[in-house]
């Protein structure tokens, strides 16, 4: 299995996964989620609402935290365990948001590592949180 075991982990790691946000990105989040809110999916309705245009649903960037934690690090084997988010911009479709990790608190008893989560788009935050995970272990 890749990925990185625990035990080769250390505070100050990082990695980045990065997508540009595209039309059928929202509609196929809004068919799974069966979020249909029309801020996302009304051009009109959006024009309305304080972000003047459609946005991109929150939980579709935060998903690029999972793709980071779940591809990256640590990777495969991986067990997601809490997430904290805090939404702080809009993304709109066309901008790219890069989701970064970086291991602030690593715990050898339970083998679980804290991780800073931020996501940006053209270098500004759009969601910042905190991860706790369950890496793969070689014990």
């Amino acid at each position: 299995m890749d990925g990185i075991a625990f035990e080769d982990m250390h505070i100050g790691q990082t990695a980045s996964v990065g997508k540009t946000i595209t039309e059928a990105d929202i509609l196929l989040f809004a068919a799974v989620s069966l979020d249909t809110n029309p801020v996302h999916m009304n051009a009109e309705a959006a024009a309305a609402s304080i972000f003047k245009e459609r946005v991109a649903h929150g939980m579709l960037s935060a998903g690029l935290i999972s793709a980071v934690l779940g591809t990256q690090l640590p990777g495969a084997g991986t067990i997601y365990l809490a997430q904290t988010l805090q939404f702080r911009r809009p993304v709109k479709i066309g901008d790219t948001v890069t989701a970064t990790a970086e291991v602030t608190a690593l715990d050898p008893d339970k083998k679980r590592a804290t991780l800073k989560t931020v996501c940006t788009v053209a270098g500004k935050v759009v969601i910042e949180g905190e991860a706790t995970v369950m890496p793969r272990s070689r014990a």
